[in-house]
């Protein structure tokens, strides 16, 4: 059997991994032909338009991303950017309501009323907004630093309500598997959920992922991390992917700047907060396994 030379070695590593999330390659066959959908602007980190967030792209702080500003650097731009990983928290708000201002109460019922009233035991759980049900939202909000606090039962709202049911046992059915003395990074993509066991300890999480789109979603089955990039940045998109773990082609864990409740989804990635994927970074390394097992739940509007 032939030895690759380590510089060779490194070379078809980073053609692999080069790949951008989604990009759709089966492990082990020969790569689907080109999808026939474009994609828009509208999809990058930096110049996403939708109801919960409106920044202009920032052209310094990709440049970090890519290399040419290292961090620390005199023109390090990072540091004040720091506000945009407060964007992870915003709660989407119904066309109802744009321009108004807190505190008010939202008398339109959320995407996920009827499962915040069933989590809040608030009777009846009818899935329509009444005065207490807002009420008890807010509450919930207010705990958890959600913004804006208006008792929307949203996709953030929801996502918050999930992890904290998960936090005591993360691994509902017992389905990924235990590995003694071993971390295995475990992807409910039916909760969207991600936390990391070893053994049977939790050692990382849960934590709130977004998965693949329609067309585009996070293969299933046994993997291992088998390459890391720190700072690494799509090809295909120009876009900012942080503390990026490669497990499955060209489909990573990786951080978001912006909130990962956006919808329809990743083009393949796991997505996390930006937070958890740094915490995420210090706990994996390469050759750990990652196993991915359910599906995604069609988004909501």
């Amino acid at each position: 059997m032939r030895v690759w030379p380590g510089r060779a070695r490194q070379v078809l590593v980073l053609g692999v991994v080069a790949l951008f999330c989604g990009s759709g390659a089966a492990v082990g066959g020969e790569p689907p032909p080109p999808r026939p959908s474009p994609h828009t602007r509208s999809e990058l980190p930096f110049v996403e338009d939708t109801p919960d967030q409106a920044l202009a792209p920032d052209r310094a702080l990709m440049r970090r991303q890519q290399g040419a500003v290292r961090p620390g650097d005199p023109g390090d731009p990072f540091p004040k950017y720091a506000k945009y990983r407060d964007l992870e928290e915003l709660e989407t708000v119904p066309e109802a309501d744009k321009g108004k201002h807190e505190p008010y109460c939202t008398k339109a019922g959320g995407p996920y009323q009827k499962e915040m009233e069933r989590h809040l035991k608030l009777r009846p759980a009818d899935g329509r907004q009444s005065p207490a049900d807002c009420a008890a939202i807010q509450e919930f909000q207010r705990k958890h630093d959600i913004a804006p606090r208006t008792g929307y039962a949203g996709p953030h709202t929801w996502g918050t309500a999930r992890l904290a049911r998960a936090r005591s046992r993360p691994d509902q059915g017992g389905r990924c598997p235990v590995r003694a003395g071993r971390r295995v990074a475990c992807v409910d993509l039916s909760r969207q959920l991600m936390w990391v066991q070893r053994g049977r300890k939790v050692v990382f999480g849960p934590a709130l992922i977004r998965s693949g789109k329609p067309g585009y979603e996070t293969r299933t089955g046994m993997f291992s991390v088998d390459w890391r990039s720190e700072e690494h940045t799509s090809t295909l998109y120009d876009a900012p992917m942080p503390f990026a773990q490669f497990f499955s082609g060209g489909q990573a864990f990786h951080g978001r700047y912006r909130t990962i409740h956006y919808e329809p989804g990743s083009h393949g990635c796991v997505n996390l907060r930006y937070r958890d994927a740094e915490r995420l970074w210090k706990t994996l390394r390469t050759g750990d396994a990652v196993f991915v097992y359910g599906r995604k739940p069609p988004a909501r509007p």
